[in-house]
């Protein structure tokens, strides 16, 4: 074998971790220089919802998969949601928003990084790589349970090299729970501090 070939892909985590990193601060630039960042508030969202339900939920969702992508709390959303439609429809149209917005940051961030993260190398890394390979749908549910749709953590699940049916699948079981417990915590909040729901 030339020894240039085994020398050769040495660089390609790091380059692919530098081109998700230069998307992401582009994106964050023009969310943040174009003021869409600045509207991306409870009170705009839930307008969206008032005045058309139906092209509302699609906005929402765009805006909660772009938000993701540029670090913006899920939380947000999930107010919004529930001061629109109440606790039960404004979980399930986070839920659902939420799912879309995870797997559009799959796809985004794979595209650009494959699996970087796999490929450093370090013994930390492989250990981890190994529990999560061991039980990939019970390990990105227990992620889910406690980190929700953290833009971190989906970025670090697209770079892992973990399958899409698994990341699904995962999402799928561990996320609805903690929605709907933070959307029962907005509700009663919202009652406690007097603010009109719906």
């Amino acid at each position: 074998m030339n020894p240039t070939d085994t020398a050769s892909p040495a660089p390609r985590p790091w380059r692919r971790l530098a081109a998700v990193l230069l998307l992401l601060a582009l994106l964050w630039a023009v969310f943040e220089f174009t003021g869409l960042r600045a509207r991306i508030n409870p009170q705009a969202l839930r307008d969206g919802f008032a005045q058309h339900s139906v092209w509302g939920f699609v906005a929402f969702t765009a805006l909660f998969a772009l938000g993701n992508l540029i670090q913006l709390p899920g939380w947000i959303f999930l107010a919004s949601a529930v001061l629109a439609l109440g606790p039960v429809w404004g979980a399930l149209a986070t839920f659902c928003a939420a799912l879309v917005s995870c797997v559009v940051t799959f796809f985004v961030v794979r595209a650009f990084g494959a699996n970087a993260l796999r490929e450093l190398p370090g013994p930390l890394a492989r250990r981890l790589f190994a529990r999560l390979d061991a039980h990939p749908i019970r390990s990105v549910a227990l992620l889910r349970l406690v980190f929700q749709t953290v833009p971190a953590m989906n970025y670090a699940l697209a770079l892992s090299g973990l399958r899409f049916r698994d990341y699904l699948l995962g999402t799928l079981i561990g996320l609805p729970g903690p929605v709907f417990v933070y959307a029962a915590f907005f509700d009663t909040l919202a009652g406690w501090m007097g603010w009109t729901l719906r």
